[in-house]
C-alpha cells in the first residue's frame, strides 16, 4: 500500500482473490447512513428500499441506527427482512395467489414483523382479503398509485373509488398510499423538484380528499433516491431511497445534488490481450449489470479514462491503445454504473475495512 494510502478502495490482500468479486466499505455505508438520516427531519419517515444491497448485515446496520422500516421487492428480500428482525417490512409488490402464499408463511414464520404489500385493483384487493380470512389473518395494504411511470398502479383520481371499495373488506386493512417515480431523473434538483410536485399535485389532492372525508390524513410511501428528500417535505410521508447505502456512479453524475460515498466495487483482472491495442478483462454480462448501453456500465476507479468497445458472458474487451503498459492479471477497481442488479450477481461481497479483508458478507436475499 505504499504510496496508495490515499486510494481509499484498494486493501492488502488483493493479489489472493479471484475475480470478478464484489468488494463492500462498511464504514463508508455507515457514513452514507448517517448521510441519509442528516437530509430528513426524522428518522420514523425512512423506509429505505433493500434491493440495492439485498444483505443481512446491511439491514443489520441500518436497524442498529435506528431505521426499522423497510420496502423490498421479493419473497426473498422479506424473508430476509423478517430473519433481522425488522419492525415493519412492505412487499413493494402486488402479489398473484402464488406469491401471497409465500408470504403468509412469512408473516406466521416472522410475527414480530409487521408485512404489508400492494394492491391496485379490486380483483388482487378479494383473493388478498380470502387468503387472509382462511388464515385468520388481518393483511395490511398499500394502494399502489401510478404517478407517471406506467408501470404498476392505479392512477391517483380512480383511487379515491378502490379505497372506499376495498376499505370495508374483511381480512385485508388500508394502510395508506404507495408511489414509486423512478421516472422523475432531472439532473438539475429545481427541475427535478418542480417536476415531482407536478406529478404528485393528483396524489395531494386524493389524501384531502380522503381526509376531507372524516379519515385519517393517508400515509404515503414514495419515492427513490433522485425524489425521497422532495417528498420528505410532505406531510405524512415516509421515503424509500435504496442505492444510498452502497452508491453507484449513475447517480452520482445524475443526481449531484446528493454526495453519497462508493461503498462497493467490483475487482477485475486482464486475462488476455487479443491485439497490440486492447486488453480484455473478467467482467462479463455475468458480473456487472448490462441493461445500459456499453459506454454506460462501469466507471474503472483507477483507471477512469478507460472504455470498453464490447462485451459477453465472460468477457469486457477494451481499446487502450498501442503504446499501454498494461499486463495480464493488472487489476481493476470498478464502480457501476448500477448497483441494484449488479449485487443481484454475486452470492457473497467482500468487506474491507482499513484497507484489509476482514469479512465475508452473504448476499443473503440475492436468490428470488
Amino acid at each position: 500500500m505504499k504510496g496508495e494510502q490515499y486510494e481509499w478502495y484498494r486493501f492488502n490482500q488483493e493479489d489472493h482473490l479471484d475475480t470478478p468479486a464484489l468488494i463492500i466499505y462498511p464504514d463508508r455505508i455507515k457514513q452514507n447512513i448517517a448521510k441519509l438520516k442528516e437530509m430528513v427531519s426524522c428518522s420514523d419517515m425512512l423506509r429505505p428500499h433493500v434491493k440495492t444491497h439485498k444483505s443481512a448485515e446491511a439491514t443489520k446496520l441500518l436497524i442498529m441506527n435506528g431505521i426499522d422500516k423497510f420496502k423490498c421487492a421479493t419473497i426473498t428480500e422479506a424473508k430476509m427482512l423478517g430473519e433481522c428482525g425488522a419492525k415493519d417490512a412492505l412487499l413493494a409488490y402486488q402479489p398473484t395467489r402464488q406469491k401471497m402464499e409465500r408470504l403468509l408463511q412469512l408473516i406466521r414464520a416472522y410475527p414480530e414483523t409487521l408485512y404489508s404489500c400492494l394492491i391496485d385493483n379490486l380483483q388482487s384487493a378479494l383473493m388478498i382479503a380470502e387468503l387472509a380470512q382462511e388464515n385468520k389473518l388481518i393483511i395490511p395494504v398499500y394502494i399502489d398509485l401510478n404517478v407517471g411511470m406506467n408501470r404498476t398502479g392505479i392512477k391517483p383520481g380512480p383511487a379515491y373509488d378502490l379505497f372506499i371499495t376495498v376499505l370495508p373488506l374483511t381480512g385485508i386493512k388500508v394502510m395508506g398510499f404507495h408511489a414509486y417515480d423512478g421516472h422523475i431523473r432531472e439532473v438539475d434538483l429545481p427541475e427535478r423538484v418542480q417536476h415531482c410536485n407536478a406529478d404528485f399535485e393528483a396524489v395531494e389532492q386524493l389524501r384531502e380528499r380522503i381526509n376531507k372525508q372524516g379519515f385519517p390524513y393517508p400515509l404515503l410511501i414514495a419515492g427513490g433516491s433522485p425524489t425521497f428528500q422532495i417528498h420528505s417535505r410532505r406531510k405524512n410521508v415516509e421515503c424509500s431511497p435504496g442505492t444510498f447505502i452502497f452508491w453507484d456512479k449513475g447517480y452520482h453524475d445524475t443526481i449531484p445534488d446528493q454526495d453519497f460515498l462508493f461503498a462497493a466495487v467490483l475487482i477485475c483482472r486482464i486475462v488476455s490481450m487479443p491485439d497490440a491495442s486492447k486488453i480484455c478483462i473478467d467482467l462479463g454480462y455475468k458480473s456487472v449489470s448490462s441493461e445500459n448501453d456499453l459506454q454506460n456500465r462501469v466507471w474503472f476507479l483507477n483507471a477512469p479514462r478507460l472504455s470498453p468497445c464490447s462485451q459477453s458472458e465472460e468477457h469486457m474487451v477494451i481499446e487502450v491503445g498501442e503504446r499501454h503498459r498494461y499486463r495480464i492479471g493488472d487489476l481493476f477497481y470498478v464502480v457501476p454504473i448500477h448497483i441494484c442488479p449488479t449485487v443481484a450477481l454475486y452470492d457473497q461481497a467482500y468487506v474491507v475495512i482499513n484497507h484489509s479483508l476482514s469479512d465475508i458478507w452473504p448476499i443473503d436475499a440475492r436468490d428470488r
